[in-house]
């Protein structure tokens, strides 16, 4: 592309390129899409961006192209990669001048210089930080804010770099321009606290942005730039003298007028501050140990005293809390158990720290944070009043810790009472103490301090676990606080339900929850949402889902309040608006209905009508979605049978939630399939909208996903549910689909798919060989060639042994096209089969497969065959071992007995333990009564086919089969046939 003729042409396409209007926009995209592999465009592009006289917009699109090439053809080994040539020219190009007058340009050139870096510097572009270092030294402020911004954007991106080779590469920049580096902050530092003295705000701004810039790039040099930073006395005193610059920002802070043009600015800078001392203990605990007593002095002297009173500000106050939760929780820093095994620098900082923290000072730490930090703010109250929803989602942990100055005060406290829980439990229990017995509704004070101790109380319950007798406290203090009306005291109220959903799970006695629950019922009745949203976690641990093993849920203590809180749960699902808020009382509520099961069923009516509209309300929240999900999934095991009146809401969300072709398919899989499998679970007969539904799993089987197992479950539910129906709409999909996903599956996979056809085939005996027929031939192979992995062979045994003694003439079919196929014998083919079914029959490990087994084997005789004949003894060995499997003296009569027989159809009775039986469950036990290995007696059975036998052969024949089977295990087979 030359660039005389190409640069009028190529600005006139980026012109059309910021068109509005569609027509003009496409083509001009398309045009500038191919010319992006042509030779010369980019020295066009650098042409035009650099060229301040044209469009700004104009300048910004060819900006936006040059830095998208820079990743896709910038390297050697891309595709249409820039030639050496050309890269030489733009490299030069790009340093020639720093002058851009727009601030977005200005950036986006400074992140494509450093992109360029990234690649080339220092070993194809040597002369980029030489030049970048000039140019900040120059005193032309454009210039220098331009070429110091860029620097910035470099020292980023090249010490971003993780490989071996670069990390020495970047070490070695530091070393040579640390302490230019350092002098330039400096410089900047003393320039802008000169100006702020003298009043010159404009001037002061412009100071300050370099200040910014040039701390931005030490804390790159300082962070990423050394090996041992203790080593290098420069990179320490810098670290050292941060604390005195950030002293003097803070005065600087409290004499700028809060609409000053600095004002921001100067928090920004501080801020970035503490972020240099925060990255440098991350990365560097053990160099950072010089710096513990004077982080620890300043951030404890300016957060928990008067000292910063006035001055800070509550991302500063964050930015100090984190620096001593990460000093305090520092897994350097603690000693192990066995001291001697520690090394010394441990030793050292775990002495440093304890220095520190003595009895006063961390009692001052623990007293401020409570009584200062945990206080209830006057914005906070006003926000419960105004919108209690939005208030409790906040203080329940709407804000990373890390940001916000609620959070940040709570997990700095659990830190440093884990930490120091011997020194600090008396401290807080005495603050319990002082707070005994009712407190003056009139004092706001009063209420919020002792709101902000039952905090404390709740945030350690953990540690407190010995040194508190909750269950006393509850009786004699909380319970009683729960029923003080007053509107002034709904702080404390709130604070006590609360308190008691975080001792739930650590201390508390199954004997008192039917206080709580009445108590509970009682807030829920206020109507006051702050309560009610708090009162879902108390109700989530009190329904046992605690995470506290030994927690056991007593249904008959809950149930005399099911309905008046299920109804006042839905009533608050109903009132709340955000979608986290919904969430949490829909996980409430589902929990119940998991717990009670069968027993919900007369109170869901209203929720069952509410759910259809908060799905449709929900359609652009997808988490939301995914909750109303897991409701449906525990309402419809407690409906069981009546579930089947959801299906016409229940149905379009299962056939929605499980389309991979919808994009919310993304957030709600997995829930849409459990509810999916559960439907099919329990409903009591297949309809054709739930038949309908299973043609989207052809696509999910597809995705060959995590969810695969449960697609599986999915597919045999519907076997047990209709086989007919179903197969016959679906029988040849699914066996194209297994044929594929068997060519690339895991173990695990085969087996499951294994299984399936098994299910066929003990479902539909007739048919089922038939239309899984070409599943069967690799099943016979893997056999005969003696398949290698256990489980897998086993459920082969487990579908041939079904083919063999339930559809004898399809077997026959299978054995013939086999041996035509392998061009073996059939009687070859045969005996090989026989043979590894005798060898392997130890790889099966279910009683109900052995037996199968021995009945499907059994099953060839009476026979004249000679292969059949040449393995009696394997047969009748293989039938004694399923006689030790399944057959039981009687102690009275002390005859045998088949264990496996069932004669009839008995209803499951489940415990109150137990779940009650699907209607799956009661359709697999219906199908077991067809079954031959729980309707035949392997007794009886052995016992016709060897009498049969006898009568073929004769006397003397069968005499000479007997001789083949050892003397020991015929005479087990004579004690289990005695009667015959």
């Amino acid at each position: 592309m030359d660039l005389n003729s190409a640069s009028t042409v190529v600005l006139q396409v980026l012109t059309q390129a910021t068109s509005q209007d569609t027509a003009v926009l496409k083509p001009a995209e398309e045009q500038l899409k191919q010319w992006e592999t042509q030779p010369g465009f980019y020295s066009v592009l650098l042409n035009i961006f650099t060229n301040h006289n044209l469009d700004v917009n104009v300048r910004w699109l060819a900006v936006l192209y040059f830095k998208n090439g820079i990743d896709r053809y910038w390297r050697r080994v891309a595709p249409h990669a820039l030639s050496e040539e050309e890269k030489i020219t733009l490299r030069a190009g790009l340093i020639t001048n720093f002058n851009e007058p727009v601030n977005q340009i200005a950036t986006q050139i400074s992140v494509l210089i450093a992109k360029v870096a990234r690649v080339d510097c220092p070993r194809q572009w040597p002369e980029l930080i030489p030049t970048l270092v000039e140019s900040v030294k120059v005193q032309d402020d454009l210039q220098q804010h331009r070429a110091l911004l860029t620097f910035y954007h470099v020292t980023k991106t090249l010490s971003s770099k993780r490989l071996a080779a670069d990390r020495k590469l970047f070490y070695d920049l530091t070393s040579s321009i640390y302490s230019f580096a350092c002098s330039l902050w400096n410089h900047h530092t003393d320039t802008f606290l000169q100006q702020i003295c003298a009043g010159n705000e404009a001037a002061a701004a412009n100071s300050l942005e370099r200040t910014l810039l040039s701390l931005k790039v030490l804390r790159k040099l300082t962070v990423h730039g050394f090996v041992e930073p203790h080593w290098n006395a420069e990179a320490m005193g810098f670290l050292h003298a941060l604390f005195e610059r950030l002293k003097q920002f803070l005065e600087c802070s409290r004499s700028i007028r809060a609409e000053n043009i600095c004002k921001d600015r100067l928090e920004k800078t501080i801020i970035l501050f503490t972020k240099v001392l925060l990255d440098f203990l991350d990365q560097h605990p053990f160099s950072f140990t010089a710096l513990i007593q004077r982080s620890l002095e300043f951030s404890v002297s300016y957060v928990f005293t008067e000292a910063g009173e006035g001055i800070v500000f509550e991302q500063f106050i964050v930015q100090c809390m984190n620096l001593i939760k990460m000093i305090v929780k520092n897994y350097a820093y603690k000693p192990s158990k066995n001291i001697e095994d520690s090394s010394p620098e441990t030793l050292e900082a775990h002495k440093i720290k304890t220095a520190f923290f003595t009895y006063s000072t961390l009692m001052e730490i623990c007293r401020r944070l409570v009584t200062h930090y945990f206080l209830l703010t006057k914005e906070e109250l006003t926000m419960w009043e105004e919108d209690p929803e939005s208030f409790t989602v906040e203080e329940t942990g709407g804000d990373s810790w890390k940001y916000s100055l609620r959070p940040c005060t709570e997990v700095l406290f659990i830190d440093i009472f884990h930490e120091y829980n011997q020194i600090l439990t008396p401290v807080l229990l005495e603050m319990v103490h002082s707070l005994q017995g009712s407190t003056n509704i009139e004092d706001t004070n009063a209420i919020l301090i002792k709101d902000a101790v039952y905090n404390a109380v709740g945030l350690a319950a953990y540690e407190l676990f010995d040194s508190v007798d909750f269950d006393q406290w509850f009786k004699n203090q909380l319970l009683a606080e729960l029923q003080v009306s007053h509107d002034r005291y709904k702080p404390i109220r709130r604070r006590v339900i609360w308190l008691i959903g975080q001792w739930i799970s650590v201390k508390f006695k199954s004997d008192l929850r039917p206080v709580l629950y009445e108590a509970i019922r009682n807030l829920l009745q206020d109507r006051d949402l702050v309560f009610c949203i708090h009162l879902r976690s108390v109700l989530f641990f009190l329904n046992g889902c605690s995470p506290v093993d030994d927690f056991e849920f007593r249904t008959d203590q809950f149930l005399p309040y099911l309905e008046s809180m299920f109804t006042l749960l839905f009533q608050l699902l109903q009132e709340v608006t955000q979608c986290d808020t919904k969430m949490h009382v829909l996980h409430v509520l589902s929990c119940v209905i998991e717990r009670v099961n069968m027993q919900i069923r007369p109170y869901v009516g209203c929720l069952v009508q509410y759910l259809p509209l908060l799905w449709k309300q929900s359609e652009e929240h997808n988490m939301l979605r995914c909750a109303i999900l897991t409701t449906l999934i525990h309402l419809v095991q407690g409906l069981g049978a009546d579930s089947k009146n959801l299906y016409p809401f229940l149905l379009p969300v299962i056939q929605l939630s499980t389309d991979v072709s919808q994009p919310p398919h993304v957030y709600l899989l997995e829930d849409g399939l459990e509810l999916w499998l559960v439907t099919l679970e329990n409903s009591p007969c297949l309809t054709p909208e739930l038949l309908r539904i299973f043609q989207n799993m052809s696509a999910l089987l597809e995705l060959s996903s995590e969810n695969l197992k449960n697609c599986f479950k999915i597919i045999n539910a519907y076997i047990f549910l209709s086989s007919s129906e179903f197969l016959q709409m679906y029988a040849t999909d699914l066996c194209q689909s297994f044929c594929e996903l068997l060519k690339d599956i895991t173990t695990e996979g085969q087996v499951q798919v294994l299984k399936v056809v098994e299910n066929v085939l003990k479902v539909n005996p007739v048919l089922g060989p038939q239309m899984f027929q070409p599943l069967l031939p690799s099943v016979f192979r893997g056999i005969i060639d003696g398949e290698r992995y256990p489980v897998v062979m086993s459920t082969y045994l487990g579908i041939m042994g079904r083919v063999l003694l339930q559809n004898a003439r399809f077997f026959s079919l299978l054995l013939s096209q086999m041996a035509y196929e392998l061009g073996q014998e059939l009687d070859q083919i045969l005996g090989n089969m026989i043979e590894m079914w005798v060898d392997r029959m130890d790889n099966i490990t279910q009683p109900e497969r052995r037996k199968l087994s021995a009945l499907a084997l059994l099953s060839l005789l009476p026979s004249l065959n000679g292969v059949i004949q040449d393995k009696f003894c394997g047969i009748i060995n293989i039938s004694v071992e399923g006689l030790h499997d399944v057959m039981t003296e009687d102690s009275e009569t002390g005859t045998y007995k088949d264990c496996m027989l069932m004669s009839h159809f008995e209803e499951p009775k489940a415990t109150e333990d137990e779940e009650p039986p699907t209607e799956q469950d009661k359709r697999k036990k219906m199908l077991a009564l067809k079954d031959p290995v729980h309707t035949v007696s392997l007794q009886q059975f052995i016992y016709e086919k060897l009498k049969a036998q006898q009568e073929l052969v004769g006397e003397q024949g069968f005499q000479a089969l007997m001789e083949t089977v050892d003397t020991e295990i015929v005479a087990q087979l004579q004690e289990f046939l005695q009667g015959f």
